[in-house]
């Protein structure tokens, strides 16, 4: 489980690096559209700074930082999953269903990780 969460932790820095760099990309590979929209790029790059945030502080962690954020990773994870579901409808359908399946499977990966660490 701890190396299936060390790869969350990449992908979530990497997906941070993406959508700082190229946020219209990122939000047009998520269903979000591709025009120009000044509004949606900023909160592309808020949640990319998130990301880069949660992915390299559970990378550089020692063993008792990453248990913590693990556990923060899967209140963020079940978030936004809510918040995702709560939009459909409101967004592309497209953009739901990544939101719903990356941060839903990302969720099931904390939760099954704060479970064993909270066994163990």
């Amino acid at each position: 489980m701890d190396d299936l969460l060390l790869h969350v932790a990449r992908v979530r820095l990497a997906l941070g690096v993406a959508g700082l760099a190229a946020p219209r990309l990122a939000a047009r590979l998520t269903g979000l559209g591709g025009g120009p929209d000044a509004g949606r790029d900023y909160l592309v790059r808020i949640f990319a700074s998130r990301e880069i945030a949660m992915g390299a502080g559970y990378l550089l962690a020692d063993r008792a930082g990453r248990r913590t954020l693990a556990r923060y990773g899967l209140l963020v994870d079940v978030l936004d999953t809510a918040a995702a579901v709560k939009t459909r409808g409101g967004v592309p359908a497209r953009a739901t269903a990544v939101a719903v399946a990356v941060a839903g499977a990302c969720a099931a990966i904390g939760a099954a990780k704060t479970a064993k660490d909270l066994l163990d």
